[in-house]
């Protein structure tokens, strides 16, 4: 890990308006303030942050209230249950509470909590990194309070707990999903006292909610440059199996004679970070983690031909309802977004292995939709090997994809397209009611568009509906004729 360079003229910062008001309150009252955690720790690594911790020994309330009459047009929200008030002015939110000392039960991460001073704050904090203090006392405005040697931490990149990693966790175990996030976020390293603390507190997270887990995962995908590092330490703790075990379960390679396949695991950390290179979206990059979800439950092995991990597409598609139910994801547009790239990601590169017809080109623009480019995103980081003559050949092959798929969308604009003869036509034309041969001929038509059997357009439509139905037995009700307004002037 390379040393941080951590910023010198932190003070600056403390120029804000709100800084001065505690500053002169503590003053008259004598009650000792520092702003902690987050905004500290972020301040000396140079990054912006809006969001400001301020801990009184004594009402953090009291202090909110003093604090907001000296702020014409600030806004004050007291949370009387938790001792805490929030103050939002001139685009900060800065919150205050009084110090405490926290003790826990064995079952709960719920703390009980009693009065403490500044050291005892510190002390229940999460990593010496959060656990620093700035005062804003008077005579020692600006000062470092730094007991647990956070400092230094910072400086080397590393992740460490103030206490034994073990009491810490056991307290509560969320710290270690938090831990891990604050890791990847930074690029730090866990120590290793406070690793292994994380691999012996693992089965505690049980006590955890599973809106907590998901609301730190969630963090790390939306934020993370490289999130698998996330995945990989939940791993490497043993917290995977607890959190996702279907994606655990893909950890490892088997061997038969000179049969092996990828490790799965490591395959799909590599698409993540690819894909996370590429773009932001949330979701694109969950579809990259559940990709190749279905390959455990589809490995076979098959004699002289190796290991196959046949419709693992299919059945990833069909894992994910349960997997997102249970993750407290929504269920909503992302799920049907993220089942369609699962079922869809084999589809390019299948097209990337053989002769690029337009048939195929158009069948994956009509069942992509919208999402044609994600998907396309997905699966050139899906491709991932050792032989770099093979990625790059395969990249090639995309290219060739891409050409077609941009020169028979302008053609053909089949993306998201809808048969140009509509079921109520095909009733009207025939008179008949809603029935199998409507869906039939409707399937006929769609079928010959994809195809390129006829053009995707209203009176080459019209005359397969005739052809369709003569088949069917269907005869043209008297005075059926094609919809003028749907027929361009050349037809």
């Amino acid at each position: 890990m390379e040393t941080q360079p951590l910023k010198t003229n932190y003070r600056e910062a403390l120029r804000h308006k709100v800084f001065g008001v505690v500053r002169d309150i503590v003053a008259m009252t004598g009650q000792p303030a520092f702003v902690i955690g987050g905004f500290v720790r972020d301040l000396l690594l140079g990054i912006p942050s809006q969001d400001i911790d301020i801990v009184v020994q004594g009402s953090g309330i009291e202090l909110a209230t003093s604090v907001s009459r000296r702020f014409p047009g600030s806004h004050l929200s007291v949370f009387k249950s938790f001792g805490t008030a929030m103050i939002k002015a001139g685009g900060a939110e800065i919150e205050f509470v009084g110090a405490r000392k926290e003790s826990y039960r064995a079952d709960s991460r719920k703390p009980i909590v009693e009065d403490g001073t500044i050291e005892d704050d510190q002390r229940r904090r999460d990593f010496t990194i959060n656990a620093l203090a700035l005062s804003l006392n008077p005579e020692t405005f600006g000062d470092i309070v730094d007991p647990f040697g956070g400092v230094e931490d910072l400086r080397a990149g590393i992740i460490r707990t103030p206490l034994d990693p073990d009491v810490t966790f056991s307290d509560d175990p969320l710290r270690m999903l938090r831990g891990i996030r604050f890791a990847t976020r930074l690029g730090f390293t866990i120590d290793d006292a406070t690793l292994d603390g994380m691999q012996r507190m693992a089965p505690r997270i049980e006590i955890i909610s599973q809106e907590r887990i998901t609301e730190e995962l969630m963090k790390s995908m939306e934020t993370a440059s490289a999130p698998s590092m996330t995945w990989k330490l939940l791993d490497k703790v043993g917290l995977l199996k607890f959190i996702l075990p279907e994606l655990a379960a893909m950890r490892g390679v088997e061997r038969r004679g000179k049969f092996a396949h990828k490790d799965n695991f490591f395959h799909t950390m590599q698409v993540l970070d690819g894909v996370a290179a590429e773009s932001s979206d949330v979701w694109l990059r969950w579809a990259a983690l559940f990709h190749d979800i279905g390959k455990p439950r589809t490995k076979r092995f098959v004699d002289g031909v190796g290991w196959t991990f046949q419709n693992h597409n299919y059945v990833g598609a069909k894992m994910l309802p349960k997997i997102f139910t249970r993750l407290k994801l929504p269920l909503g547009e992302p799920l049907k977004f993220v089942q369609k790239l699962v079922n869809l990601h084999m589809r390019p590169i299948v097209l990337s292995e053989d002769i690029v017809t337009d048939s195929a080109v158009r069948r994956l623009l009509f069942e992509a939709g919208d999402d044609v480019e994600a998907l396309m995103t997905l699966c050139e980081a899906d491709i991932t090997s050792r032989n770099e003559e093979k990625v790059q050949r395969f990249l090639r092959n995309f290219k060739i994809v891409r050409r077609k798929m941009k020169e028979i969308e302008e053609k053909d604009h089949v993306r998201n397209f809808q048969p140009p003869v509509t079921g109520e036509e095909v009733m009207k034309t025939f008179g008949i009611a809603p029935s199998r041969p409507v869906g039939v001929i409707k399937e006929a038509i769609k079928e010959a568009i994809l195809d390129g059997v006829i053009r995707n357009d209203y009176a080459e439509a019209y005359n397969l509906m005739l052809a369709e139905g003569e088949k069917l037995g269907l005869t043209p009700v008297a005075g059926a004729a094609p919809d003028p307004a749907k027929l361009t002037p050349a037809q």
